[in-house]
């Protein structure tokens, strides 16, 4: 059966992580799964469609986060950028009871996470429509949060600039990436963003007989920042901290 094929795949790789996976919840990402595949057929969600991929590159890849997010025990979590909902969604069926927000500054692919959200029967999930640089600066989103993360959005300057500006202070964002050494110095914008690497994660996923190296920065943010930070949008990326 496909199904438990891909059940024992996504299984697998989350338990790398001490992550169990639960009927129920393969049943959500399942649901997703199928979603991610019939509106990409509409517009550009994801280059990776096959279903093992999904299981792995996308599902596993956003469950590695779900332990740090336990442990520091998180009630609220915001995913920047998310785009079709990485690592958000995923996080969200783990961790059912933490209230989640969803920012993308594409409208159509809030209308897409919406739909998974109501089909999943996901709920107190906020899917907000904004560039990170002008929902950080809203003080009701500023420094609201236990716990920020990103996959894949841009260089860590940039992206500790987006993200930081959301966690209280205390709290906590998690970077995603893959092979650390391509990412820029980053030990200023840390310093200007009161922010402290606390720990690191380095971890493979197996995946079609291939292993994909991935990467998790965790920084704690130790105090307020200025409110110069973030800066407009543009300047952000044109001149990184």
């Amino acid at each position: 059966m496909a199904e438990q094929r891909l059940f024992d795949i996504l299984a697998k790789e989350s338990d790398k992580f001490g992550v169990e996976i639960t009927k129920e919840m393969f049943e959500k990402f399942d649901i997703y799964r199928r979603l991610l595949q019939e509106w990409n057929e509409k517009m550009n969600l994801t280059a990776i469609i096959d279903d093992e991929s999904i299981m792995v590159k996308h599902f596993a890849d956003s469950v590695s986060i779900v332990p740090f997010v336990r442990e520091i025990g998180a009630k609220n979590a915001i995913d920047v950028g998310t785009g079709a909902g990485f690592p958000g969604i995923p996080l969200k069926i783990c961790c059912p009871e933490l209230e989640l927000c969803l920012c993308d500054s594409l409208a159509k692919r809030l209308t897409f996470l919406q739909e998974v959200c109501r089909q999943t029967g996901l709920e107190n999930v906020d899917i907000v429509h904004s560039r990170a640089e002008d929902l950080g600066r809203n003080p009701k989103y500023r420094e609201q949060f236990a716990f920020a993360t990103a996959r894949a959005v841009a260089a860590m300057p940039a992206l500790l600039e987006y993200c930081l500006p959301f966690v209280k202070v205390g709290g906590h964002f998690a970077a995603m990436k893959g092979n650390p050494e391509n990412e820029p110095d980053f030990s200023n914008a840390l310093k200007l963003l009161n922010g402290k690497i606390e720990k690191e994660d380095d971890f493979s996923l197996s995946v079609n007989g291939e292993e994909q190296q991935r990467h998790i920065f965790y920084v704690k943010k130790a105090r307020q920042i200025s409110t110069i930070y973030p800066r407009k949008a543009g300047i952000v990326t044109k001149k990184p901290l």
